[in-house]
């Protein structure tokens, strides 16, 4: 839903944007301040992200990790533009859609674990699951043998899978 139309409509309004039927300066104007403002958020947030890293294991480990991430972004940006025209963008964006409804699963496991442990959501065992589950499931994965946890894990993935099967039908049945 996201590609096919919002994505597609924006294109659409950068064409005509670009194309001129606009004044020229307020388009410029408008994409440098389009351009400043992503840059700005997205570096503000590296850095509040990195400070806390930096406060915890010391300024040597956060250079040495930001230059590998910045030498890896640019292997990727690399990839990007010599690939331009042949990247399966659509592909890419469903991969990185099912990869945050992963991310989406560990986080409401690792916040319920959270509530568990200060006692605002009891903790109902699974013994039937426990062998099945190691401790670093809850760990990395933020799956734990609790109905609780598993009860807002499933509701999380319902809510989102309902979604989307929800836009498809509201856009008369379109593929994604």
């Amino acid at each position: 839903m996201y590609w096919g139309r919002w994505i597609k409509l924006h294109h659409r309004r950068k064409k005509e944007l670009l194309q001129g039927q606009q004044s020229g300066w307020r388009v410029g104007a408008g994409m440098a301040l389009l351009g400043f403002s992503a840059f700005y958020r997205e570096g503000f947030e590296v850095v509040l992200f990195l400070q806390t890293y930096r406060l915890k294991l010391g300024e040597d480990v956060v250079l040495l990790g930001a230059l590998v991430g910045f030498a890896l972004t640019a292997v990727i940006a690399v990839f990007t533009f010599v690939a331009h025209r042949r990247l399966p963008y659509r592909k890419m964006l469903i991969l990185t859609g099912v990869l945050l409804g992963a991310v989406l699963l560990v986080m409401v496991g690792e916040q319920a674990q959270e509530m568990q442990l200060a006692h605002w959501l009891p903790t109902t065992f699974i013994p039937a699951l426990k062998p099945l589950m190691p401790d670093w499931t809850g760990l990395w994965f933020g799956i734990t043998p609790t109905v609780e946890t598993l009860a807002a894990q499933a509701l999380a993935a319902t809510l989102v899978i309902g979604s989307y099967f929800a836009a498809r039908r509201m856009a008369g049945g379109e593929a994604a």
